[in-house]
């Protein structure tokens, strides 16, 4: 079953950030618990765009696992090197976060540490999952999407979880412009919305 992860980190209103486990990242928490297991103590996640991945590595260090480089593929190769030698140094477990699937290294010696790190990827969401995803989202905004959205939605949205974020986003907008409850109107304009918006992509 999905579930919510209270991590320790608090937004800047005081409710703690929520992290939804679920098919595409439960064996990644269990994983995150445990970096004791690690080749050489080093993880790089990755995963599509709003998977979750920022939320994950916060959680990670807040619990006091260990350390977490967000952006890892961001930065300077030589500086990160180093940074990985005094984790090393200090018995320090390094959690790297990296923006996309994949991540091509230039120095040699950062690319075979790496190489040799537990590889961590988040999937795509299943039905359950986008289910308890467009809920949380929902609960985040303070929107109340009315019975039987879930059972409509989940078919219809797609199984990325920026477009799961976008679709919540789009029914708060749609029922706050036009001053109504979201019901199955809304939630159909939104996914109208957000498929005209995907093919203008496309064009």
């Amino acid at each position: 079953m999905a579930q919510i992860v209270l991590p320790l980190a608090m937004r800047r209103s005081g409710e703690a950030e929520r992290i939804v486990v679920g098919s595409a990242n439960r064996s990644i928490v269990e994983a995150l618990k445990q970096p004791a297991d690690w080749p050489y103590r080093t993880a790089v996640l990755a995963g599509a765009p709003r998977s979750g991945k920022s939320l994950l590595a916060r959680w990670f260090a807040g619990q006091g696992h260990g350390e977490a480089v967000d952006g890892a593929d961001r930065l300077d190769e030589t500086d990160l090197f180093h940074r990985w030698n005094r984790a090393q140094e200090d018995g320090r477990p390094l959690l790297l976060v990296i923006d996309g699937e994949h991540w091509d290294i230039a120095l040699p010696d950062l690319r075979s540490r790496v190489g040799a790190a537990l590889q961590l990827t988040i999937g795509l969401p299943d039905d359950e999952m986008v289910g308890a995803l467009i809920a949380a989202h929902a609960e985040q905004r303070g929107l109340v999407l009315g019975e039987g959205a879930l059972t409509y939605l989940v078919p219809r949205v797609g199984r990325s979880f920026a477009a799961i974020e976008r679709l919540v986003a789009t029914i708060d907008r749609l029922g706050l412009e036009r001053k109504v409850a979201a019901t199955q109107s809304i939630w159909r304009d939104a996914l109208e919305a957000m498929e005209g918006l995907r093919q203008g992509r496309l064009l």
